[in-house]
């Protein structure tokens, strides 16, 4: 026996349904395997019904993008200016491992919304406080904003191939069939590598190595 979607009533459908909706199908199924098809499917909708909202999927991607991008905590105030990136950091990183589709999206599309401009404004506005000038601190956003997303990026992709066991066996089949003799450093850090695929500490040993390298760079 099929089932068949209900449809939205009329009059309900909204701008802030379809990207929430977007959303979960993003999250269930994969941004790759999104359409706006199987959206207006589960809005229960024609899909024509979208264009009334969006132009096209791209400009549904963006308004997804800032929706989430919405929910990153402000800048703190009253704390060092490297504790400030530090929160700003983990707060883009803990979204994404919360949203693995944000990840995606920012690496997908080009920057752009009021949103990520907010995050923006705000990891530049710290960093121009703190007496980089112009340059240094557009350079500063742009190689902070950088690490964040392909640490992150890396490690949502390590923890999915963890979860399939055949990705995993393929993973640890490679590694145990390097030579000792050509690779021997890889070798003897197999394990420190395998440790330092993802997790609080990686991702914080990173940042500190960047921030300290900053605190050099700084005027004084």
């Amino acid at each position: 026996m099929s089932v068949t979607k209900s449809r939205t009533p009329r009059n309900t459908l909204s701008s802030e349904l379809i990207v929430r909706t977007a959303l979960d199908l993003m999250e269930a199924k994969g941004t790759d395997a999104f359409s706006l098809r199987g959206l207006a499917a589960e809005l229960g909708v024609g899909p024509m019904a979208l264009y009334t909202y969006f132009r096209n999927k791209d400009d549904l991607y963006d308004a997804v993008r800032d929706h989430l991008m919405a929910l990153v905590p402000p800048v703190p105030a009253d704390v060092d200016w490297k504790d400030q990136v530090r929160a700003v950091c983990r707060g883009l990183r803990a979204l994404m491992l919360q949203h693995p589709c944000l990840a995606q999206l920012l690496g997908s599309r080009p920057l752009s919304g009021h949103e990520t401009a907010r995050v923006a404004e705000g990891l530049l506005g710290v960093l121009r406080s703190a007496g980089f000038d112009a340059e240094a601190a557009a350079r500063t956003h742009t190689t902070l904003f950088t690490y964040v997303l392909g640490a992150t990026s890396w490690e949502i992709q390590m923890a999915a191939e963890r979860r399939d066991p055949e990705a995993w066996r393929r993973l640890r089949t490679t590694m145990e069939s390097l030579s000792a003799k050509e690779f021997p450093t890889v070798v003897d850090l197999a394990p420190e590598l395998a440790r330092t695929t993802g997790g609080d500490e990686q991702f914080d040993y990173g940042l500190d190595l960047l921030l300290a390298g900053l605190e050099l760079r700084r005027p004084s």
